[in-house]
């Protein structure tokens, strides 16, 4: 190509001219990037009177599995804190949610269109069996706080679960919080045996370790485990899984049956084809607390009898956070309590704690820096403390029983130790 006839006319002092103009005009472009940034020195997602943050769930997926209420909880926490003046003169501006479909790929999308598109200050709530934005989100140095479900939560220190860390390396603390709290309700774990079924989706397969050793260290004996089951789709015939499990503790049935797999079909397939193989004993499971079940018959009936194993204080208890919680809820609109809408209300709380610790001065490094040292109690949730939360369960739980219509509170939540993995 030819030099432009006018460019090769332009003289050494019009170049200069044109060169400042240029670097004027960056500038200016900057300074408004970082008055559009906000306070904290251009921060992303912070101005002085805002923090912008929007999460990634699991909204839809095909196995039915879906923590969308988790957006309704965290909104409602956030809706009370704006109405009592914000953090540090800073109100919350939720954006809301991206869906994941529970597909990696789809995850890893969304944690990018909220850091590069939304300029969000942190991705929260987060809550999704297969998030796939776990590295892009480390690699970013952006917060996200959620319901921590799987490895991809452990060891980041961009990832803070409300409940720490469930699935630790080996020799890092385990939770015993679930199997203390079925042996409670037991009566006794004297000669009690456990199979724990997983799907082959890479957080179910770790929980065999985890949830194995919960039971173990409550001094279950353990009958056996499987991940199996493909995690895209239940089986169409469940007999060869349920004749396993049924002669599993020597020939007969396990006391109790633990599922580890991400709800919806899977759990109520399951639970089905059990009953109707004579099966007797103790169901449990981390995530059919949820109202929506009782809309379907045969959902209702293949779930009845279930615990439930939340990581928070039941909505049917009378504790002041819990009640404070509801009314929260309400006021956002909310009129079915899943287990979903709390975890995402108790991440929004132990963000907003964080912000408060962080100071006024908030940029993601000071933020960073304020939560290695981070403690915080609530009758809620339990507890929660950084960095050991990065490395190890919260070591807290409940556990809820569907009985006909209606949910009953079992066990209240309790903190227990950890052990080692």
């Amino acid at each position: 190509m030819h030099p432009s006839p006018i460019r090769s006319r332009l003289s050494g002092a019009a170049s200069l001219g044109l060169a400042a103009s240029l670097a004027a005009g960056l500038v200016s472009a900057c300074a408004t990037g970082n008055e559009a940034g906000g306070g904290g020195g251009g921060t992303a997602g912070v101005t002085g009177t805002t923090v912008k943050v929007g999460g990634v769930l699991t909204v839809t997926s095909a196995t039915g599995y879906s923590t969308g209420g988790a957006r309704l909880g965290a909104k409602a926490r956030f809706d009370r804190a704006n109405a009592e003046g914000g953090v540090h003169g800073r109100k919350i501006e939720f954006i809301g949610v991206e869906d994941d479909g529970m597909t990696p790929d789809k995850g890893a999308a969304a944690a990018k269109k909220l850091v590069q598109k939304e300029k969000v200050f942190a991705v929260l709530p987060v809550s999704a069996p297969q998030f796939g934005g776990a590295e892009f989100l480390e690699q970013q140095k952006v917060p996200w706080l959620g319901w921590a479900t799987g490895p991809f939560w452990c060891g980041k220190q961009s990832a803070f679960g409300f409940n720490g860390c469930l699935a630790p390396k080996p020799g890092q603390g385990t939770q015993t919080w679930w199997g203390h709290q079925i042996a409670a309700q037991l009566g006794g774990v004297k000669g009690r045996t456990v199979w724990v079924q997983a799907t082959d989706s890479t957080a179910s397969k770790y929980a065999l370790q985890t949830i194995g050793k919960s039971f173990t260290a409550a001094g279950f004996a353990l009958a056996g485990t499987s991940a199996a089951l493909p995690a895209q789709a239940p089986p169409q015939d469940w007999s060869p899984y349920v004749n396993k499990i049924m002669k599993s503790a020597g020939g007969r049935a396990p006391d109790v049956v633990v599922s580890v797999m991400a709800g919806g079909k899977f759990n109520s397939g399951l639970y089905a084809a059990l009953k109707k193989a004579g099966y007797k004993g103790l169901i449990t499971d981390a995530t059919s607390y949820d109202p929506k079940v009782l809309a379907d018959p045969q959902t209702r009936e293949a779930l009845d009898g279930v615990y439930a194993a939340p990581q928070f204080e039941p909505y049917e208890s009378d504790a002041p956070d819990v009640t404070r919680m509801k009314d929260d809820l309400r006021k956002a609109g909310v009129t079915q309590f899943d287990q979903h809408a709390a975890t995402g209300y108790w991440s929004a709380d132990v963000f907003l704690k964080m912000l408060e610790k962080t100071g006024k001065d908030l940029t993601r490094e000071r933020f960073f820096a304020a939560t290695q040292d981070f403690s915080y109690e609530n009758k809620g949730f339990g507890r929660i403390r950084f960095p050991s939360g990065k490395t190890e369960s919260n070591g807290c739980g409940a556990l809820v029983r569907l009985q006909g219509d209606r949910f009953t509170v079992a066990q209240n939540l309790k903190c227990f130790a950890n052990t080692p993995l």
